[in-house]
């Protein structure tokens, strides 16, 4: 019996898993921690990291060392856009391997889109669909089609960077929501299998889908509103959600059930990716997933461990 221990710093937020990786080739989760590092906070258009938000994150590496540290688990520690894309990334990367001693992969967006694919056919019942994982700094999309990865991009925007770059954190102007809504499709339109699969359900990840999920679990009176994995939402009720959202302040978003308080500033942000998605492939439903990077880096090393 062994220990992996995952840790995903992402441009919103930090995420560790402790694994235990049984004799018959099944794993146990054994912690899950979760820290809102958002490590992409004021990068701004010249991509450099902050001080405020790498001491944040340094700190909380060191507590999810503090927490794995016991069971001397194989670490392997993955990083994705906003340290991607930072001019200052070697720097951050050398002062958190200093501090913490943890060594950081900085993962290629076609990396994360993969294991994203992976996270959710191992967990999911899919067929057919285009996976939608939001992230802060980044958005990957992936089609899909038998079961198989036929078309997978990384995207260079996110819940994080769209809100600042659009002033979508407090109260929001129709014209800032057209303004963002306009970048996301341009990016989309480009994409020339986007619209070769119209009609396709979205798979959803990301901080900003997960806690659609809630919202809508606590809209239709579930009983436990975080076992999102595999629940289906209507098209209808994503737009209802969002339209209630947009009217209100940042304060009055802070106290609506199944949204976590940290994110009410980039929630209408971290909504626009899906809601543009969903009108351009015309897509019928929309599917959680709790499965994704992490998930798909785990299925990948237990099956090399074959």
């Amino acid at each position: 019996m062994s220990y992996l221990a995952i840790v995903d710093l992402g441009s919103n937020s930090a995420r560790m898993v402790v694994e235990r990786l049984n004799n018959d080739g099944t794993y146990t989760e054994i912690i899950r921690e979760k820290e809102d590092t958002r490590i992409a906070q004021n990068m701004g258009p010249e991509r450099v990291l902050k001080e405020v938000p790498i001491a944040r994150t340094i700190a909380a590496l060191k507590y999810f060392q503090s927490q794995y540290s016991d069971f001397e688990p194989t670490v392997r520690a993955i990083t994705t856009a906003a340290v991607r894309v930072a001019r200052n990334q070697t720097q951050f990367l050398t002062r958190v391997k200093n501090e913490t001693g943890i060594d950081f992969e900085v993962l290629t967006g076609d990396e994360e889109a993969y294991y994203d694919y992976l996270g959710v056919i191992t967990t999911l019942a899919i067929d057919n669909g285009i996976i939608l994982d939001t992230g802060g700094a980044s958005v990957e999309l992936i089609a899909v089609i038998d079961g198989q990865n036929q078309s997978a991009i990384s995207l260079p925007f996110g819940a994080v960077t769209l809100s600042e770059t659009f002033n979508l954190a407090n109260e929001v102007s129709q014209r800032d929501i057209a303004a963002a809504c306009k970048d996301i499709l341009s990016q989309y339109e480009v994409l020339p299998w986007l619209n070769a699969h119209r009609g396709l359900p979205v798979i959803l990840l990301g901080g900003a889908n997960r806690s659609l999920a809630r919202m809508g679990r606590t809209i239709l009176g579930k009983d436990i509103i975080n076992q999102i994995h595999g629940f289906e939402m209507s098209v209808e009720m994503v737009e209802h959600i969002f339209q209630n959202l947009r009217y209100m302040s940042r304060q009055e978003r802070e106290h609506i059930a199944g949204l976590e308080i940290s994110r009410a500033d980039i929630i209408i942000s971290g909504l626009l990716p899906l809601l543009n998605l969903m009108q351009l492939i015309d897509a019928p439903r929309v599917i959680f997933s709790e499965s994704g990077v992490r998930e798909g880096l785990i299925a990948e090393m237990m099956k090399n461990n074959d």
